[in-house]
């Protein structure tokens, strides 16, 4: 079970032009990107990358929405300093240079989610293969190299692995899962339901109180792009219905 929670996170969609989009839920190659991340693994180790994401199974809960917010940059790629040497997140010194813009102002626009919380539950299949559940646990408590929710600036505010959890499927780990804070004896606390998304086959498939929705949210590591679809069913989960802190 992981708890993504941070003062601003973004869950990154398809980018139109200058206009990023974010998503209530962490996309699976967030995800697979997060836990190689904290492996100590780069772009290079796409292999291994393709492999953990095609291992990787996982659902979403929106414990907390929060709000949205959208941020304006703009920088002038002219100035002198940006051909410099920079410091990189692996606390070592980069070369600048390496975009295909060299000249002009460049404008983003970049939502984030403010003061959200989302729980994940996830599990790999084969269970025993190389880096395994235990492998994973151990990497997010001591990570080769700092992590951040969706992008660089997003730091977690709170430790990533939350617990473990046995259950028949993810829908069922989302249902059952409390953090430790949530006190379940005050129902009034929390008191909406959840939103929540799952895989096809890993919880209800009702059409009336669930929607299927298809999803390109993997992505091909050795070539840097995202391809492929998969489908998730989205709906609502109680609060605190038959669940269990861990």
């Amino acid at each position: 079970m992981l708890r993504l929670e941070a003062p601003l996170m973004a869950f990154g969609g398809p980018i139109v032009d200058n206009f990023g989009v974010i998503r209530p839920f962490p996309a699976a190659s967030m995800i697979t990107g997060l836990l190689g991340n904290a492996l100590g693994w780069d772009h290079a180790d796409s292999d291994r990358l393709d492999r953990l994401q095609g291992r990787l199974h996982c659902a979403a809960r929106l414990d907390r929405a929060g709000e949205i917010m959208e941020d304006y940059q703009t920088v002038d790629l002219g100035q002198s300093f940006l051909s410099m040497e920079m410091w990189s997140a692996r606390n070592a010194v980069e070369e600048r240079g390496k975009g295909s813009a060299t000249s002009g102002t460049l404008q983003r626009f970049r939502p984030y989610r403010a003061d959200s919380l989302c729980t994940v539950a996830l599990f790999l299949e084969p269970r025993e293969e190389s880096p395994t559940l235990d492998d994973l646990a151990q990497a997010l408590k001591r990570p080769a190299r700092p992590l951040f929710l969706g992008r660089k600036p997003c730091l977690p505010s709170t430790p990533i692995l939350a617990g473990r959890l046995e259950a028949e499927t993810l829908h069922q780990a989302l249902t059952r899962f409390v953090h430790q804070e949530i006190d379940l004896n005050q129902p009034d606390s929390f008191a909406n339901d959840m939103r929540a998304c799952w895989p096809i086959g890993q919880g209800p498939d009702d059409p009336e109180r669930t929607r299927l929705h298809p999803l390109t949210d993997q992505r091909d590591w050795k070539n840097q792009i995202h391809c492929g679809q998969r489908l998730v069913r989205e709906g609502m989960i109680p609060r605190h219905s038959g669940a269990c802190h861990v």
